[in-house]
């Protein structure tokens, strides 16, 4: 990749990177939207304002803007809120971090998190499937470590992990049912409402 970039301009490099994520990015909101059979490469190029053979030039079909996207976005959610816990912050504070930075990202890639939702246990490709999951485990992992340091530091009592890991991926999971964007709070002020709400409880002091 590196040695194939540095024979083209670097206006050229730019130019495609950014179509390609056009392209990614008109693709997800369609198949969110009419679903992967009724998404056709025409339907595409027609979004992105291109021609079907600009768009193929790109990519080889529908079947592998899709997989960049369903693929994609669940690993890419991984690293995006691993990359945003404060080093040196409390595990209640790193929790909170992770809620925050998942919401952050639906709102970002609000397309790209309901093609790949929708997607998930849909894929026929079963080494796809296997590949997503393993990203789905290191996400999920994540929040029950960060509960079992809150635990094991006092700021929570002992509770069971993997129930709360549940609890608190249920509640942000569920987000792209309701949520609209021109509507009330931003997705991260939700998920930091979320976290008042599931770790200081509702119950008035």
């Amino acid at each position: 990749m590196a040695r194939a970039a540095a024979k083209v301009p670097a206006t050229e490099v730019g130019e495609s990177t950014e179509r390609v994520l056009q392209i990614l990015s008109e693709s997800a909101r369609l198949f969110a939207t009419n679903g992967y059979d009724g998404t056709s490469m025409r339907d595409i190029a027609e979004a992105c304002g291109i021609s079907k053979s600009l768009l193929y030039h790109h990519f080889a079909d529908k079947d592998e803007i899709f997989a960049r996207i369903a693929l994609g976005s669940t690993r890419e959610l991984y690293h995006f809120v691993f990359d945003r816990l404060p080093e040196g912050a409390t595990p209640s504070e790193r929790i909170r971090a992770f809620m925050v930075a998942t919401g952050e990202y639906f709102q970002r890639y609000r397309w790209a998190w309901l093609a790949s939702t929708s997607a998930f246990w849909n894929d026929p490709e079963q080494r796809r499937q296997k590949e997503r999951l393993m990203w789905r485990d290191r996400y999920e992992g994540l929040i029950r470590t960060l509960i079992q340091q809150a635990i094991d530091a006092g700021e929570l009592r002992p509770l069971d992990v993997p129930l709360a890991g549940r609890l608190v991926l249920s509640a942000l999971n569920w987000m792209h049912r309701w949520y609209k964007p021109e509507q009330g709070l931003p997705a991260s002020q939700i998920a930091d409402a979320y976290f008042d709400m599931i770790f200081r409880g509702l119950k008035a002091d």
